[in-house]
C-alpha cells in the first residue's frame, strides 16, 4: 500500500494537482528494472511517491556512472517541458516503490495548461542542473569515504527506510570507484557502527554519525532543492 505522496505534486494546488493526477496512472517501480535508455525518447514521466532511481551515464567503453537520484522529493522527466525527448542517461530503479507515471505528451499539454505546474517542472529542471554540476565538482575533489556517507544519506531519504538492498559492485560503478575503495570505506563506517552490511541488505544505525562524514555536498545538494524547489510556489 503507497503511504506517501510525490513533493512535487503536494506542493501544486489542489486544483493543479487533482487535473493533473486526472491524466496519470499508477506504477510500480521493480528493483533493477530499466525506465529508459541513454539515446532514446523518455515516453513518460514519473512522479515517485515511495522509491528512488538513479540516474547513471555511460562514457565510451566505461562503466556507467551515477548523476544523479530521482525519489518522492521530485520527478523524472521535467525536461519535457523542453521539447526534448532523447534523455542523455539511463534511468535505473534503485529502490523498489510506487508511483504516478504520465505520458510525455500529456505531461506537455498540461504544463501548457497549468502555470504552477509549469513552474514547478522548471524549478526542478534547474535544481538538477544545479545538483549535477555539484555533484561533478564532488567527484573530481572529494574523498571516496565522505562520498559515500553523502551516497548512503541520500538513498535513506529517499527510500524512507533505514535498510536498503544494494551491493558494493554497484555502489563502486555509482562513486565511479574501484570496488576496493568502496569495501574499505564501508568497513570503516561498520567497524565505528555507523552501517551494518549483511547479504546485500545495507542498514543506517548511526544517521547523525554518518552526517558527520559526509562531504558538504550533501547539505549543499539540500540547499539547492530548498531554495529552487520548496520556494517556487
Amino acid at each position: 500500500m503507497i503511504r506517501n505522496e510525490n513533493r512535487i505534486l503536494q506542493l501544486l494546488p489542489l486544483d493543479a494537482r487533482q487535473q493533473l493526477l486526472s491524466h496519470c496512472e499508477l506504477f510500480e517501480f521493480v528493483l533493477s528494472a530499466d525506465l529508459s535508455v541513454r539515446g532514446k525518447p523518455l515516453s513518460h514521466a514519473y512522479f515517485p511517491r515511495e522509491g528512488f532511481l538513479s540516474l547513471a551515464i555511460d562514457v565510451d567503453s566505461h562503466p556507467p556512472l551515477e548523476v544523479g537520484m530521482v525519489g518522492p522529493e521530485t520527478m523524472l522527466g521535467s525536461e519535457l517541458i523542453l521539447g526534448l525527448a532523447a534523455t542523455p542517461w539511463r534511468v535505473l530503479v534503485q529502490g523498489a516503490g510506487a508511483g504516478w507515471r504520465i505520458t510525455s505528451a500529456t505531461l506537455r499539454t498540461q504544463s501548457e495548461n497549468l502555470p504552477a505546474l509549469r513552474k514547478l517542472l522548471q524549478a526542478t529542471l534547474l535544481a538538477r542542473l544545479h545538483q549535477q554540476t555539484l555533484a561533478a565538482a564532488c567527484q573530481r575533489y572529494h574523498l571516496i569515504a565522505p562520498r559515500l556517507a553523502r551516497w548512503l544519506l541520500m538513498s535513506q531519504d529517499r527510500s524512507h527506510t533505514p535498510s536498503f538492498h544494494v551491493t558494493q559492485e554497484f555502489l563502486a560503478l555509482m562513486l565511479g570507484v574501484r570496488r576496493v575503495g568502496v569495501t574499505e570505506a564501508a568497513g570503516h563506517f561498520q567497524d565505528k557502527g555507523l552501517i551494518a552490511y549483511h547479504r546485500g541488505v545495507l542498514t543506517v544505525q548511526n544517521r547523525e554519525a554518518l552526517e558527520t562524514q559526509a562531504c558538504t555536498c550533501y547539505a549543499a545538494d539540500k540547499d539547492i532543492y530548498d531554495r529552487l524547489v520548496n520556494a517556487s510556489i
